[in-house]
């Protein structure tokens, strides 16, 4: 698969910090077979000592906060890790739900082999709060925001208010078709239907966080073409 370079996807850069805009389907980090491209691999040939500050799935898109020293990678960890970063995600989910406000509260267990569970007994605090952005006849886009950061966090929160996110088989989402929503749409008899987009449609859309003691910023990346793709025919074929 061929990715865009790295100086591209740069949203915001100093002598500090780099902000990236993720593509889909790249890693933030090493996987087990160690020979993929990842973000933290270009990310060092670009700034040596680069560090990632914190994770996106590989099929998730955005904005990714991505230190160029040690020093830097402890002050933007700590406002992770004492849940001073303000994270906003775009999510196109199956059906039509109106969040308002949402609070979703249920404690996540790690189950190891990127698998996760909601479980009150052994679970660790997990809270995502949850808005509806725009609606379709059959899908809803929604606003998601982590206050926790815990591994496929939003995925399964969602899954857990019977919207998963479209296109995420291993919570129950299904991919979106072209057929199902433009009417008289055909395909040839021996041709296979692809989905719309090929992952599942989550996107970090937004991060506010301090880049240094005195400055707080927010960061905006846009959508990626398969996610503006996806919108668009929504909007054209399935409006309310």
């Amino acid at each position: 698969m061929k990715f865009p370079k790295f100086e591209d996807c740069i949203l915001f850069e100093n002598e500090n910090i780099l902000v990236v805009n993720k593509p889909p389907f790249l890693s933030s980090l090493d996987d087990r077979d160690g020979g993929s491209p990842n973000m933290l691999r270009l990310a060092k040939q670009y700034s040596p000592d680069a560090q990632i500050c914190h994770r996106l799935d590989r099929e998730t898109s955005g904005v990714l906060i991505i230190a160029k020293n040690p020093e830097t990678y402890r002050f933007v960890s700590m406002q992770f890790e004492h849940r001073e970063v303000k994270k906003v995600y775009h999510a196109v989910i199956n059906g039509t739900h109106v969040f308002e406000n949402l609070h979703v509260d249920l404690p996540i267990l790690n189950l190891g082999n990127k698998n996760v569970a909601i479980s009150k007994q052994r679970g660790k605090a997990a809270k995502t709060i949850f808005n509806s952005i725009q609606y379709f006849k059959h899908y809803t886009l929604v606003e998601c925001m982590p206050v926790t950061g815990r591994m496929h966090q939003i995925r399964i929160h969602l899954a857990s208010q019977h919207a998963c996110i479209a296109g995420d088989e291993m919570y129950g989402g299904e991919p979106i078709f072209l057929s199902e929503i433009k009417r008289g749409y055909r395909i040839g008899k021996d041709q296979e239907e692809l989905p719309i987009m090929k992952r599942f449609a989550l996107h970090a859309k937004q991060i506010t966080l301090h880049i240094d003691e005195n400055t707080e910023m927010t960061f905006e990346a846009p959508y990626p073409k398969d996610f503006e793709t996806l919108l668009k025919l929504l909007n054209k074929f399935d409006h309310a």
